[in-house]
């Protein structure tokens, strides 16, 4: 999950908002075109695959982190998710439970130790194990570096590399004791390819590309593989926050969004879907890739590219 705090990088929300504004203009014509690029849904069918496997996933209320619950509950999984917002929190688990599925909200802020201590002691002994971490928790404060106040620098980097630390500070122990199991820091395709006014985000990103590698050596011969993934940008709520489009028309969105893909995304020229990173999340911790330890991959749509 990435949250957002202050108003989005200027440039970009200029771009995406010059484009939405043409596109108030010219909604009807533009809208078919820009569909035009969008594939079809996912068809990712309910399976056991990751039947009696324990999974925890932070913030997993919304973006990223829920369609993440909702593919490893979908296949078979008891997960447990964290997050700060409980009314989002407990609406995903009534809406994975409801379907058959098993899932547990556990509300808490990865930033405090405290709570990351708790939540995976309540994480252990609602899952009766930990097989699976996804440390997804983030957010972004966009602006030109000089312009950061301190305690805005401190809480991005709290969140996303400090959180992520304290997260595996407290998971491996129990993996250790059970003989392995799976982590995945969730990092970015911006840790690699930058834009202006995201310092305080690509410098948590990277930061956490780095713990992934030397934490990889500590635990590889001990059963636990962990990686990095870096999604490219992800058609969700924060970005559109980021964008300074969350009020504007679901139509006047995606012709913008459009618009901004086709200049930065070199590859698909669209944004990711939500549920196409989940599927990478969960392709990357399944049984399948036993010799994948100490590796940042990308799903990114060619974003890095050219």
């Amino acid at each position: 999950m990435t949250d957002t705090r202050k108003p989005a990088n200027p440039a970009r929300r200029a771009m995406l908002g010059a484009a939405g504004g043409f596109a108030v203009g010219a909604i009807a014509g533009m809208a078919v075109g820009a569909g035009s690029r969008s594939p079809a849904p996912i068809a990712l069918q309910a399976d056991d695959r990751f039947a009696g496997k324990a999974v925890l996933v932070t913030g997993g209320t919304s973006g990223i982190g829920r369609a993440t619950v909702e593919l490893f509950a979908a296949q078979g999984a008891t997960v447990a998710f964290c997050g700060r917002r409980a009314e989002l929190g407990e609406e995903v688990q009534k809406s994975i439970t409801s379907g058959g599925g098993q899932a547990k909200y556990i509300q808490a802020n990865v930033r405090r130790e405290k709570d990351v201590a708790w939540l995976l002691d309540q994480a252990r002994q609602a899952l009766g194990g930990l097989d699976i971490v996804i440390a997804n928790a983030g957010i972004t404060i966009q602006k030109p570096l000089h312009d950061y106040a301190t305690p805005e620098w401190q809480d991005v980097i709290d969140t996303n590399l400090h959180g992520g630390f304290l997260t595996l500070k407290h998971s491996i122990p129990a993996m250790l004791k059970s003989g392995g199991g799976v982590v995945l820091v969730v990092a970015s395709s911006a840790a690699n390819v930058a834009g202006p006014a995201q310092s305080a985000y690509v410098a948590s990103k990277a930061g956490l590309i780095g713990m992934v590698h030397s934490a990889a050596l500590d635990y590889a011969d001990k059963g636990i593989r962990i990686n990095a993934i870096n999604p490219g940008t992800t058609d969700t709520a924060l970005v559109r926050r980021v964008a300074g489009m969350e009020d504007v028309p679901d139509a006047v969105w995606q012709v913008g969004s459009a618009r901004w893909a086709e200049s930065n995304v070199h590859g698909m020229k669209r944004m990711a879907r939500p549920e196409e990173i989940a599927a990478f999340i969960v392709a990357m911790a399944s049984p399948d890739l036993t010799f994948a330890t100490g590796s940042a991959l990308s799903s990114d749509g060619g974003m890095g590219v050219g």
